[in-house]
């Protein structure tokens, strides 16, 4: 994720959990907004996730890979919990069962992202990242024509690992915590879907935000010490969170009343690019036409697998 993608309310359209763990959204509206509208949110959103993610990259020197991402959870669910005011009694313990893995999944999903963030370019992260979602789709499809995007996700593998000096010239460790936190993001998707059904509005994200920040605080600590109280850092982390959580998710949510899961879904797939875009601006990341034909590949597989649940929805 790229950081981390949020949990809409409640009844996921099957399409979009798969991909991106977002449900509830209602059929398109028509009015004002039109389609423009909502695309334009999303858009906002993606751009806003991945340029925070390559500030995230900027502030690792200063409190490490660890002390980012507990600012940013921090942040984020300080602000969540001001503005959505969660209600803690009336839950059953199965409720809070599934907020807190949905937690622990969120935590260790921005943990592992950043960790490969900070090892190998953005665009390349998020793209091993998303094969965890895509991985997801392919098996809860059961449908023989997702193997197809699933096999041209692999030949963007295999062309990542032909560019340049190959897999070889990467930080293979940086790849195998991007490829954990795709599992993770996997994870995320099934258990914000659940929470998505238990809780109102956003007060599942909100509690599960808490929990992720709760759980990386003492990592945070150990990790960075008294540099994450320098004034600067924080006002960064602040940032980070504002770009990476806070401002996608309200941009989403507004969004996806207007707007199908499923063109959303579609759109989080773009995800790769807008990553290295943001690579290449912020840090100065630049790719290699086989890295960009790469990410391509994975982005149009990940399109793919999205647009057949639609339409496999649709004739059933």
């Amino acid at each position: 994720m790229n950081g981390s993608r949020t949990e809409q309310p409640q009844s996921p359209a099957p399409e979009a959990v798969v991909l991106t763990g977002a449900g509830g959204a209602e059929p398109a509206a028509e009015g004002r907004w039109g389609t423009f509208g909502p695309v334009g949110l999303v858009l906002t959103g993606c751009v806003s996730v991945q340029f925070g993610g390559a500030l995230a990259v900027s502030l690792m020197p200063r409190v490490g890979a660890v002390g980012v991402v507990t600012l940013r959870l921090v942040v984020a669910a300080l602000v969540l919990l001001v503005v959505c005011r969660p209600r803690l009694r009336g839950h059953s313990r199965a409720d809070w069962g599934t907020v807190v893995a949905f937690g622990v999944a969120m935590g260790a999903m921005n943990m592992l992202f950043y960790q490969a963030a900070a090892r190998i370019p953005l665009g390349l992260a998020v793209t091993f990242e998303v094969l965890g979602p895509l991985a997801l789709s392919v098996l809860a499809s059961r449908r023989a024509v997702n193997f197809l995007w699933a096999g041209l996700a692999l030949c963007g593998v295999f062309l990542l690992g032909g560019a340049g000096d190959g897999l070889g010239g990467l930080d293979l460790v940086g790849v195998a915590f991007a490829l954990a936190a795709g599992a993770m993001w996997a994870t995320y998707i099934i258990f914000s879907a659940r929470t998505g059904r238990r809780f109102p509005q956003a007060d599942g994200l909100a509690l599960a935000m808490a929990v992720a920040a709760v759980l990386s605080l003492p990592l945070g600590i150990a990790a960075s010490g008294t540099r994450l109280l320098d004034p600067v850092t924080i006002g960064l982390g602040a940032a980070v969170a504002v770009l990476s959580s806070v401002l996608p998710y309200t941009l989403e949510l507004i969004a996806l009343r207007r707007l199908p899961a499923s063109t959303f879904a579609v759109m989080m797939s773009l995800e790769p690019a807008i990553a290295a875009l943001a690579g290449f601006l912020v840090l100065s990341q630049a790719l290699s036409w086989l890295q960009a034909m790469a990410i391509a590949l994975v982005i149009a597989a990940s399109m793919g697998a999205v647009r057949t649940q639609v339409g496999r929805r649709k004739r059933g």
